[in-house]
């Protein structure tokens, strides 16, 4: 039963990862989302690409660390995910970063045990 619970959190987390891509989408001039399926995809490439730069770097440097340096990371995780899979998200440098900070707000604002 907590496997279970476990892979429904997970799928919670995603789901409203995604919708939050789609809303910094309509948000964000430079940042463009394909869609639901696309955000759901790209959450999952920028959920991987976070925790590379979490096991790589620390979770300072991680977008789930705080301060600057996981704010650069969070727009270079989301940019590459733009370029990796340009199907799913269309991003510019300053899309990316205007997307980091929106998306930070919105950790602020939504509780990390409900994402």
């Amino acid at each position: 039963m907590e496997v279970i619970d476990g892979m429904l959190g997970a799928i919670v987390r995603f789901i409203v990862s995604a919708l939050v891509l789609v809303v910094v989408g309509w948000l964000t001039p430079g940042f463009e989302v394909a869609g639901f399926w696309g955000a759901f995809f790209a959450a999952l490439v920028i959920a991987a690409l976070g925790w590379v730069a979490s096991a790589a770097l620390g979770r300072g440097a991680s977008p789930g660390g705080r301060g600057f340096t996981a704010f650069l990371s969070a727009a270079i995780v989301i940019y590459l995910t733009g370029w990796l899979f340009p199907g799913w998200i269309a991003v510019t440098w300053w899309g990316a970063l205007l997307a980091a900070f929106v998306i930070g707000l919105a950790d602020a604002v939504v509780p990390t045990q409900l994402r």
